[in-house]
């Protein structure tokens, strides 16, 4: 398949060298699947389903949630979209990215490339605030099962909870990561254990693998087993963060974290939870929690609790890393990102998105009351990102292999994806709405931004110069030079930027030494250091730097100054003055965008961050030249 033109050979991901990479892959990777024991299968059997818990329907039902795992983790997941990496990273816009790289590509085709990739993100959204109100509040709802007493305090515990999880973000993942793994390695081995208890008084059970025990639930009542199936999906939700989580791990640990540990233990707790309902049918409304002896009830609700957090710090570090992504690639305006890693990489926390998604999450937890309503809205985001990720695979394989693979591949996923999906979309009335809704609005500021930018640019194009013209002026009628060194903001890798076209315009004068400086983010992760720079002399001394990054990185503007290998040059920050561009933008009905995208085009450039805090230049050597652009 064809790369990008620039050769990131051997890049790797410093995050993915750490050890013990298998164990920290339980929390963060599977943490998400690991806990959807607590909800998922007892949904099934949710009255406004209606099924009774009889044989045939906990056999049917656990049929079709021990074969999900199979196809869609196991098969499509971890056999078929982990080939589809982005130089180690995954995630649905690196598999837009990947879709897109072709040396031939059509109009259309990167259109609706580009259409499918960035809604598919923008429903990752909706995803990563509905995560941790369902698993936080689904795990406290355990004390409501010990005893009544507690049911009124399980919404305000769980608030509290949601408002200590997003409270340490600021800290960074890296501080609490240490614990993700060994507390995960004893939840699985609880699930294992509670499983197996039941298992061994109901044997009869681990029938459910043979597949015409899920196809009879299907063909005796279609009807009710489609509602089933918009339950059942919750066994798998996790995937999507399994596969945008591939950078932190790699391909290797993720498979056997998931083939040795979390789907047997998943699985067993499943067939658990079956047999359970085949001994005493009336646990259906708490499946999960009869598991347990009576003693150890609390003792499971806090360790389910613990668990839940980390299933939900895992959708938060996710939509952080989303966020920077888009940023890097020009999808959304800047915000203000915090790094953690001692190079600039890896792990970041965004506060804006950080407090956003709190604020959701404890809206859904008040409007929804109940893990039970929640589960409605739960699934309609990512079984949508599913069928939008299969689509785009299709893309990416139908030229790696060749069509006829890859359509044969994407039949068989979208055979399953579907269902699901269509299963989840009838529950838009009752909350599936909710992140449908939320997921547009984010569609709609990201594809905004783009588009502005680029219109904002068009409009610019007149106050550029090109460099043979502008180098000729020069030559003909030099400037008087001043002392120091002038660095001039270029969003292009060519030409000459307005910025310094106004400044000689109107002070007349140049600084002994000019640079003219490119931050490019290219499509990949992340690009080495002894790749970083492109330096071009434009005249004595005026050379352009274009510094390349990967969407992953954060730009450090004082450092690739530093280590420029250019006679006369050298990098002084008491005599460097750095101009940068900052644009009146005025709304009017000239053609381009609609008159609301451009009025929110305007608000949100506003209020984006400037460049001094994104690319790390000393605040006190800026300066912003002014332009007014008409919209």
């Amino acid at each position: 398949m064809p790369r990008p033109e620039r050769n990131y050979s051997g890049v790797s991901n410093p995050a993915a060298s750490r050890t013990p990479v298998a164990l920290l892959a339980l929390g963060v990777v599977f943490g998400d699947i690991g806990t959807s024991p607590l909800y998922a299968f007892r949904m099934c059997f949710s009255p406004e389903v209606g099924l009774t818990p009889d044989r045939a329907a906990v056999l049917g039902v656990l049929c079709l949630v021990f074969w999900s795992l199979t196809v869609v983790i196991s098969l499509k997941y971890l056999a078929y979209l982990l080939r589809a990496d982005l130089y180690g990273e995954g995630g649905i816009l690196a598999l837009m990215t990947l879709a897109n790289a072709s040396s031939h590509p059509t109009r259309v085709r990167t259109a609706v490339v580009f259409v499918l990739g960035m809604f598919g993100a923008a429903l990752l959204y909706g995803d990563g605030m509905i995560t941790p109100a369902i698993s936080v509040l689904s795990a406290v709802e355990g004390l409501g099962v010990a005893t009544t007493a507690l049911q009124p305090v399980v919404i305000p515990i769980t608030i509290g909870i949601l408002a200590a999880l997003f409270a340490i973000q600021r800290r960074g993942t890296r501080h609490v990561g240490r614990l993700f793994g060994p507390v995960m390695v004893l939840w699985f081995a609880i699930l294992v254990v509670l499983g197996l208890r039941w298992i061994l008084e109901a044997p009869e059970v681990l029938l459910a693998v043979d597949p015409r025990h899920g196809a009879r639930l299907v063909a005796d009542d279609p009807a009710r087993a489609f509602r089933i199936l918009g339950f059942v999906f919750l066994v798998v939700t996790g995937g999507e963060a399994l596969y945008a989580d591939l950078g932190h791990f790699g391909t290797r640990a993720t498979r056997q974290a998931w083939f040795a540990i979390v789907f047997p233990a998943v699985g067993i707790n499943y067939f658990g939870q079956g047999a359970l309902l085949l001994v005493h049918p009336d646990s259906v409304s708490h499946s999960f929690f009869d598991l347990a002896p009576s003693w150890a009830l609390f003792p499971l609700v806090g360790v389910a609790t613990f668990a839940a957090v980390i299933a939900s710090q895992a959708v938060i570090s996710g939509a952080f890393s989303l966020t920077f992504q888009c940023f890097r690639l020009g999808f959304a305006p800047r915000l203000e990102v915090r790094h953690y890693a001692e190079d600039g990489e890896g792990q970041v926390y965004v506060p804006w998105v950080n407090w956003l998604l709190f604020a959701m999450s404890v809206l859904l937890v008040l409007a929804f009351g109940s893990s039970a309503a929640l589960a409605n809205a739960y699934g309609v985001a990512v079984s949508t990102t599913m069928v939008i990720t299969t689509l785009l695979a299709c893309v990416y394989f139908g030229r790696r292999w060749g069509p006829a693979p890859a359509l044969l591949a994407t039949v068989g996923f979208l055979a399953l994806d579907l269902p699901f999906f269509f299963a989840n979309i009838v529950k838009l009335p009752e909350g599936g709405w909710v992140p449908i809704a939320v997921s547009l609005v984010i569609f709609g500021v990201l594809t905004t931004w783009k588009k502005g930018r680029r219109l904002e640019l068009q409009r610019l194009e007149s106050l550029r110069s090109g460099e043979s013209q502008w180098l000729e002026s020069l030559a003909e009628d030099p400037p008087a030079r001043v002392h120091g060194t002038a660095v001039f903001f270029d969003a292009e890798t060519s030409g000459i930027p307005r910025t310094l076209i106004r400044n000689l315009i109107h002070n007349r004068v140049l600084h002994e030494r000019v640079i003219i400086f490119s931050v490019v983010t290219d499509p990949v992760p992340r690009v080495p250091p002894d790749e970083r720079t492109e330096v071009i002399l434009l005249a004595p001394g005026t050379i352009r730097v274009n510094a390349h990054y990967g969407y992953m990185q954060q730009p450090n503007v004082p450092v690739v100054l530093r280590d420029l290998e250019v006679e006369g040059f050298q990098y002084d920050a008491d005599t460097t003055t750095f101009f940068v561009g900052s644009n009146d933008l005025v709304v009017t009905r000239a053609p381009g965008m609609t008159r609301w995208r451009k009025m929110l085009f305007t608000f949100l450039s506003r209020n984006a961050l400037d460049a001094t805090q994104t690319y790390r230049t000393p605040v006190g050597r800026m300066i912003s030249l002014g332009v007014r652009v008409s919209l």
